[in-house]
C-alpha cells in the first residue's frame, strides 16, 4: 500500500488536513527577488502536496489560499495573486481530473474577480463527479467571518419563522457553515515555522492537532508533508478525556 511505503500507518491517516501555506514572500525576498516569484513557486508545492494527498487517500485537504486579511496587501500583489489563482485553476484541472480530485471552495468567494470566479466554477463543475480527495480552497476566507455569516443565516431563518432560536445547537450552527458536510479538521500544518492559527477554520479545528514545519512553503516537500503526518500519527488525541497512558 502507498501509505505504508511512505512510512505511514494507513489506519491512522487524517480524514481532513488543513494547511496554512506560509513563507512565499520570505522565500523570494531571501533570494533578492520580488515576492511574486515566491507565490509562483509556491503553486508548484500546492500541486505536489495535493497529488500526495490523493495518492494517500486522504479524504479532504483544505488550503488557506487567500485570507480575508490578504485584501489589505499592496494592490499590485493582490492583482498578481488573483491572476495566479485563475491560471492555477485552469492549468491544474488536468491534474485534478487525472488524480480523481474534486475541487471545492469556502469563503466569501463572491468578492473574487470575475476571471477567478469563472475558472473556479469551471473547475468545480468539471471535477464534480470525482470521488477521491476533496481539495478545498479557502478564498477570501476568515474564520470569524464564517461564524458571522453562519449566525446571519440562522438569524434570517429565525426571522422568517423557519427556525426556533431555542433549538439552535452545535449541529444547527454546523449546518450554516460554508461546508457543513466537511468533517472536523484532524491536523493543521503550517510551514515557515510559524505557530499561529491566523483565523483559519476555528470551528472545524477546535480539536485539531497542530504541526509546524520550518521549511518555507516553496521549499516544503512531499517528504516534509509526510513527516508532519508522521508527527500527527504519534500524537494521542484525547478530546478532553483522561489519558490512556
Amino acid at each position: 500500500m502507498y501509505a505504508r511505503a511512505a512510512g505511514l500507518e494507513p489506519a491512522r491517516l487524517p480524514r481532513h488536513v488543513a494547511v496554512i501555506m506560509d513563507g512565499n514572500g520570505r522565500w523570494a525576498l531571501g533570494r533578492g527577488w520580488e515576492r511574486f516569484n515566491g507565490h509562483r513557486r509556491g503553486a508548484d508545492t500546492v500541486r505536489a502536496i495535493t497529488t500526495e494527498c490523493a495518492k494517500l487517500g486522504i479524504p479532504r485537504l483544505t488550503l488557506y489560499a487567500f485570507s480575508s486579511e490578504n485584501w489589505t496587501r499592496p494592490a499590485s500583489e493582490v492583482e498578481f495573486l488573483m491572476d495566479l489563482l485563475a491560471d492555477f485553476l485552469r492549468s491544474e484541472l488536468p491534474t485534478m481530473l487525472e488524480n480523481n480530485i474534486r475541487l471545492e471552495s469556502i469563503g466569501r468567494v463572491d468578492e473574487l474577480p470575475e476571471r477567478v470566479l469563472f475558472e473556479l466554477a469551471n473547475a468545480r463543475s468539471a471535477t464534480a463527479a470525482n470521488t477521491g480527495t476533496i481539495l478545498c480552497l479557502a478564498l477570501s476566507y476568515g474564520g470569524r467571518d464564517e461564524i458571522v455569516d453562519a449566525c446571519r443565516k440562522l438569524a434570517d431563518q429565525a426571522a422568517r419563522g423557519a427556525l426556533d432560536p431555542t433549538s439552535i445547537d452545535r449541529t444547527t450552527l454546523q449546518s450554516a457553515l460554508y461546508a457543513p458536510q466537511a468533517a472536523d479538521v484532524d491536523v493543521v500544518i503550517r510551514s515557515a515555522g510559524e505557530r499561529r492559527l491566523s483565523n483559519f477554520l476555528p470551528w472545524q479545528a477546535a480539536y485539531a492537532e497542530y504541526v509546524d514545519h520550518p521549511a518555507l512553503w516553496p521549499d516544503f516537500t512531499v517528504a516534509d508533508f509526510r513527516s508532519c503526518l508522521l508527527e500527527y500519527q504519534g500524537r494521542e488525541r484525547r478530546f478532553g478525556a483522561v489519558p490512556t497512558r
